[in-house]
C-alpha cells in the first residue's frame, strides 16, 4: 500500500507535493519521493525513510517546476528497504516518463520476461512498479505516429497497459513535455480521485489517492477517477478524460475502509469516518447478541483506527467509553511495520496503558481488525498487567483468512492467526477472556448502506475471493512455499522474478 499524488499547477509545485506526502504519509513510511517536470527535463529526489527525513531545503530547491508527481511507499511482501526501489522511476525512451504506482501487479515476472524477449527493455529492481512503467512507455511507443502525442495516443497506451497487467494499480505519470497522467486499474481496487483548484492565474488540477490530500492542500474534491479511466492534464491546463477498459467493475479495496485509509477521506463515495461509525453499528449488533451486556464495565479503542467504531459501540449498547491506552505519536503503524520481531517489539513502545482505567474493570477492547495476532497478544496481556478482571476483544473486521495480493502485507496463510482456527482457538492465541469479529456481510452493508452504487468490493482476505480472476490455489500454495522455506525471495530480485514467473504461469 503506497501513497501517489500528481499535480499541474501554475505555480511551483515542489512545496505542494511535500505537503501532500506529509498527509499521506500514513500510506507508506519506508520510503519517498518527488519529481518535478521543468520544461522538457524531470528533477528528482527519492530516498528511504519518512517524507520529512528524506527531503532537505538542499532537496527542495532542486525541484522546480510547474508539475510534478509523488510517493510515499509502504513495501509489500518481498520488497527491500533498498533505496534503489524508492519511487518515482523513470524511462527516457521513448518520451522521458515518470511513474509512481499503488498496488501490486500479480504478473510482473511474466511482463519482466515480455519485456526483456519481445520489447527489449530490461528491469532493473525486483519492483513492480518499474514493471508497469515499461510497459506503459513500450505501449506509448507502439500507439504514438511519429516523435509527438496527442491525448488519445495516451488513452490507447493505457488501454495496452489495462490488456497486458493483472493486479491492483492506481498509477500517476508525467510525460516529460506533455503533463500528467493517471489512472486507475479496471477493477478499481485501489482509491484515485482528482481535484481542482481555481487560482488568481487559472485552473490548477491534483491527483491523489485520497481526498484528504486534495483539501489539505486546498483543492476541490471533483470526482472519483473511476476503474479503467485514465485522466490527462496537459501543459495547457486542460483535462481530459476517457475510459480505456472495455468491461470495468468498481471493487474497491474493504481494507481501505477498515484500516488503511485516513478517516477524513472519502473513497469512491463514502466518508471512511462514517463507516467506521457504521461498523461500530453492526459489530454492537454481534456484541449483544454474544456476550452478557453486564459484564462489560467499559469499551475501550486501540488506538487510533478503530476510535469511530468503538465509539459508536459504546454509545449503542449505552456503555462507558474510555481511553485506556495513550498513544506514542512518534512510532510507526504497527501493522505495515515489515516483520513479525519488529511488531511485537513496537507494540509497547507506540502504546502504553494507564493502570487507573483498567483496575478491577471488565473491558472491552475494540481494534479495527486482526492480522497476525502479534499485536492483540502483547495488547491483552498490558491490560491484565494494569489490573484488568476480564479482557473482552472485539474486532470491526471478519477474520484475516486469506492472504491478499493487491499490495497489503498479507501474503501468507501461515502468518495470518485467523487462518485455519476457530473463533475459539484465536481467542485462546491472544488470551482474552471472549473475542467477537464483524461478519462479512454486516461490514459490507455497513460501507454499501453509505454508498448503494458500491455493489461489490475486493475482500478476498476475509472471503477468500480475488475479483481479478486470475488467482489460483496453485499460486498462493507456491507463494506460501516459497516465503516459508527462503524467506521474502525478493531480496534477490532473481529470486524473486523466478518466483512470480512460476506463478504468473500457474494463473494463466
Amino acid at each position: 500500500m503506497c501513497g501517489i499524488i500528481g499535480v499541474v499547477s501554475r505555480h511551483p509545485v515542489n512545496q505542494l507535493l511535500y505537503d501532500g506526502l506529509l498527509l499521506l504519509q500514513h500510506r507508506g513510511q519506508d520510503a519517498a519521493g518527488i519529481a518535478t517536470g521543468y520544461g522538457s527535463q524531470f528533477r528528482l529526489h527519492k530516498g528511504s525513510g519518512l517524507v520529512r527525513d528524506v527531503f532537505r531545503t538542499r532537496n527542495m530547491r532542486d525541484l522546480p517546476g510547474g508539475s510534478g508527481i509523488a510517493h510515499v511507499r509502504y513495501p509489500t511482501a518481498g520488497s527491500s528497504n533498498d533505496s534503489e526501489e524508492a519511487q518515482p522511476f523513470y524511462v527516457n525512451a521513448p518520451f522521458g516518463i515518470m511513474l509512481a504506482h499503488n498496488g501490486n501487479l500479480t504478473n510482473s515476472a511474466q511482463l519482466t520476461e515480455e519485456m526483456f524477449r519481445r520489447d527489449r527493455r530490461h528491469i532493473n529492481t525486483a519492483s513492480d512498479s518499474e514493471v508497469l512503467l515499461n510497459v506503459f512507455a513500450n505501449e506509448l511507443q507502439a500507439a504514438a505516429v511519429g516523435v509527438s502525442l496527442d491525448p488519445q495516443t495516451i488513452f490507447k497506451a493505457v488501454s495496452g497497459v489495462h490488456r497486458r497487467v493483472r493486479g491492483a494499480y492506481a498509477v500517476v505519470a508525467e510525460i516529460a513535455g506533455y503533463g500528467v497522467v493517471g489512472f486507475r486499474d479496471p477493477f478499481g481496487i485501489r482509491p484515485l480521485c482528482l481535484g481542482v483548484a481555481e487560482t488568481d492565474r487559472g485552473t490548477e488540477y491534483l491527483i491523489a489517492s485520497e481526498s484528504v490530500a486534495l483539501e489539505g492542500l486546498g483543492f476541490r474534491l471533483l470526482r472519483d477517477i473511476a476503474p479503467g479511466e485514465a485522466v490527462f492534464i496537459d501543459v495547457d491546463h486542460r483535462m481530459h478524460a476517457q475510459q480505456c477498459a472495455p468491461n470495468p467493475t468498481l471493487n474497491p479495496c474493504m481494507f481501505e475502509y477498515v484500516y488503511f485509509a485516513r478517516p477524513d477521506s472519502v473513497l469512491d463515495g463514502v466518508s471512511v469516518y462514517a463507516a467506521r461509525l457504521k461498523m461500530g453499528e453492526t459489530l454492537a449488533e454481534r456484541i449483544a447478541s454474544e456476550l452478557p451486556h453486564g459484564e462489560i464495565d467499559v469499551v475501550m479503542p486501540i488506538p487510533d483506527t478503530s476510535r469511530p467504531s468503538a465509539m459508536q459501540l459504546a454509545m449503542m449498547l449505552g456503555l462507558n467509553y474510555r481511553e485506556g491506552f495513550i498513544k506514542n505519536r512518534y512510532v510507526g503503524r504497527t501493522f505495515i511495520m515489515p516483520g513479525q520481531a519488529v511488531r511485537k517489539k513496537s507494540v509497547r513502545q507506540k502504546l502504553n496503558a494507564m493502570s487507573v482505567e483498567f483496575k478491577g474493570k471488565n473491558v472491552l477492547l475494540v481494534d479495527d481488525s486482526i492480522v497476525r495476532g502479534t499485536t492483540s497478544q502483547e495488547i491483552v496481556q498490558m491490560a491484565r498487567d494494569s489490573g484488568a478482571n476480564k479482557v473482552f476483544f472485539a474486532s470491526a473486521a471478519p477474520p484475516v483468512r486469506f492472504p491478499n495480493v493487491y499490495g497489503i502485507d498479507m501474503p501468507t496463510r501461515s502468518e495470518l492467526i485467523a487462518h485455519g482456527r476457530s473463533d475459539d482457538e484465536i481467542r485462546r492465541a491472544i488470551g482474552a477472556d471472549a473475542l467477537v469479529y464483524q461478519q462479512v456481510a454486516d461490514l459490507t452493508r455497513a460501507v454499501s448502506d453509505l454508498n448503494p452504487a458500491l455493489k461489490r468490493f475486493e475482500s478476498s482476505c476475509f472471503d477468500g475471493c480475488y475479483v481479478t480472476g486470475d488467482i489460483t490455489a496453485d499460486y498462493l500454495n507456491l507463494l506460501e512455499s516459497e516465503r516459508e522455506r527462503g524467506g521474502p525471495p525478493s531480496e534477490d530480485g532473481r529470486g524473486r522474478n523466478q518466483l512470480n514467473l512460476q506463478l504468473s504461469t500457474m494463473a494463466d
